[in-house]
C-alpha cells in the first residue's frame, strides 16, 4: 500500500483541489483527477525523502483559526496605521530565535509571520535558527518576538512534536 500509495494525504488533496479547479464531478474530471492524484506522489516522493510526522493533527484547526482572527486583525490595524491620522510608524527588523526541529514547522512559522499584516519574514538563517522579521510598526521588539513565539511557534510545536 505505501508503495502504490506514498502520500494518502497529498494524493487526496490534488484530487480535492482538481475537482475545485475544473468545476466538475464529470467522470471523466473524477477519473482523471484521481489518476493524476495517484501518480504525481509516486514520482516527486523521492524530492522529499524525509516525510513530515504530525503529532497531533487535531491542534491545527485551533492554530488555523487563531491564525485567521489575527490576520482580520492584523488587517484592522494596518488599515488604522495607513488610513488614520499622521502618525510617525515605528517599522524595525526584528530577530526571532527560532526553536522548531521540524522544517515543515519552520515553513509554516514564516508563512504565518508574513500572512500576518504588518509582519513580513524577511530572511531564515542557513542554520534554520533565526528568522529576521520586518514590522510595520513596533513598540517593543522584546514583546513582538515573545508574541509570535507564544502565540505561533509554540502550538507548532506541539502540532509537529519538536
Amino acid at each position: 500500500m505505501n508503495r502504490w500509495l506514498p502520500q494518502p494525504l497529498t494524493s487526496l488533496c490534488l484530487w480535492l483541489l482538481w475537482l475545485l479547479l475544473t468545476e466538475s464531478l464529470a467522470p471523466g474530471h473524477l477519473l482523471l483527477g484521481g489518476l493524476l492524484a495517484l501518480a504525481l506522489p509516486l514520482f516527486t516522493v523521492r524530492f522529499c525523502p524525509d516525510r513530515p510526522r504530525i503529532h497531533r493533527p487535531l491542534l491545527l484547526l485551533p492554530y488555523l483559526a487563531v491564525l485567521l482572527w489575527d490576520i482580520t486583525v492584523a488587517n484592522l490595524v494596518v488599515a488604522r496605521l495607513i488610513l488614520g491620522p499622521a502618525r510617525r510608524l515605528r517599522p524595525a527588523f526584528i530577530e526571532l530565535p527560532l526553536d522548531l526541529g521540524s522544517d515543515l514547522a519552520v515553513v509554516l512559522l514564516t508563512h504565518t509571520v508574513s500572512l500576518t499584516p504588518g509582519t513580513v519574514a524577511a530572511h531564515l538563517s542557513p542554520d534554520r535558527r533565526v528568522l529576521l522579521i520586518h514590522a510595520l510598526d513596533v513598540d517593543d521588539s522584546a514583546e513582538l518576538v515573545a508574541h509570535i513565539k507564544q502565540r505561533y511557534e509554540r502550538p507548532l510545536k506541539e502540532i509537529f512534536a519538536c
